[in-house]
């Protein structure tokens, strides 16, 4: 099947392709032992970074459907119920494939699984607390879809309440409350459990849904702007873009070079972190918004990865890597042979992707778009 590219956004498939390979390579440190401890730490950012970007990403793409719905007279629950199925169209069968593959898995290898195992299949997980150590991507899912059920809710809250105020001010004022309330969850966070290691940060508080939600609602907040501000969207894009890079590489240098310890400054990790991160990224989207297309070498593996990038996240590591890590551990591999081997590990990632993408996860949107159409005619 060829894919097709037209009708896209070139630049956000920048966005979404450079996020999904931040993730991957980052992952890839676990296919080099003994790497020098600088390059652990940024391929460790990469992870987190490349994670941050889809959620702000995502955040944008939906903030502008869901404002747009909000701003019409009907916006009802049938307007909600045509959001959801949409989005889950979109997310839940590969999600829920990929978890009976890593069950399979896990007992294929004969790995434990979590006694919380059912929490995965709604979502629970890491609602509130600390992420089992079985199909770990699985956390920003959880978040993606706490999101879908969260903010159409509140829009819909706030149709019912008829106020006065003008929709699209109700709109910003609605993600401007929800972001305050996620920035206290943090606050809370940070006075009520006391951190002990990064790791117990990764997975305390950077992968659970209840201080994390805020992510996209970030994303939310740039749509706002995108359609309210849209001539200084454009018109500042370059300084914006400016400004989000050199606020992520001063950050980070202050972190590499030990000013802004994890141990020292665990408030700054609790609550600044990852909030300074996503308004970064939000900086970054009116730039690459202005880019329509490329030339085709450029464009056509941009677009692959980009279109095919969440059955890249879901197969990379917990299928792809752990079963490879399992039969043929890197462990006294010679230079050239972990070369090859993260060769090998990248290929086969991206052909289950593609087999993942055109023969399950495309036609579940076909079915979406179908029901989309069926919609429409009985409107």
């Amino acid at each position: 099947m060829k894919i097709n590219y037209t009708h896209r956004i070139f630049g956000l498939d920048i966005v979404r392709a450079t996020a999904i390979l931040l993730v991957v390579f980052s992952h890839m440190r676990w296919i080099m032992p003994n790497l020098p401890k600088i390059i652990e730490q940024v391929l460790s950012i990469f992870g987190v970074l490349g994670v941050e970007i889809f959620f702000v990403l995502s955040g944008f793409l939906i903030g502008k459907i869901l404002l747009n719905d909000f701003l019409k007279d009907n916006y009802n629950f049938n307007s909600v119920k045509y959001f959801w199925k949409r989005r889950w169209f979109r997310t839940l069968p590969n999600y829920f494939l990929i978890l009976i593959i890593n069950i399979f898995i896990s007992k294929l290898i004969q790995q434990e699984l979590p006694n919380s195992l059912w929490k995965y299949f709604f979502f629970l997980h890491n609602f509130s607390s600390e992420l089992p150590p079985f199909f770990m991507e699985s956390w920003s899912l959880s978040i993606e879809e706490f999101t879908y059920l969260l903010l159409p809710f509140s829009l819909l809250l706030l149709s019912f309440l008829k106020l006065k105020t003008l929709k699209i001010i109700q709109f910003r004022n609605c993600i401007l409350l929800l972001l305050l309330l996620f920035f206290v969850s943090k606050v809370v966070y940070h006075f009520s459990l006391e951190n002990e290691s990064v790791v117990f940060w990764n997975i305390n508080l950077r992968t659970t849904v209840i201080y994390r939600i805020d992510a996209i609602f970030y994303g939310v907040l740039a749509s706002y702007f995108y359609i309210t501000k849209k001539e200084k969207w454009y018109q500042f894009s370059n300084i914006f873009l400016i400004f989000g890079f050199l606020v992520l590489g001063v950050i980070h240098t202050l972190i590499a070079i030990g000013i802004l310890n994890f141990t020292d400054n665990l408030f700054f990790w609790n609550v600044l972190y990852l909030p300074i991160i996503s308004i970064s990224i939000a900086f970054m989207i009116p730039y690459f918004t202005k880019i329509k297309t490329a030339t085709k070498w450029i464009l056509n593996p941009i677009s692959f990865i980009s279109i095919t990038s969440y059955a890249i996240y879901l197969l990379h590591n917990s299928v792809v890597l752990h079963l490879m890590k399992h039969y043929y551990p890197v462990e006294n591999l010679s230079t050239n042979s972990i070369v090859f081997y993260c060769f090998i590990y990248l290929l086969i990632t991206l052909i289950l992707s593609y087999v993942l993408y055109r023969f399950f996860e495309k036609p579940m949107t076909d079915l979406r778009e179908n029901n989309s159409k069926k919609y429409s005619n009985e409107l």
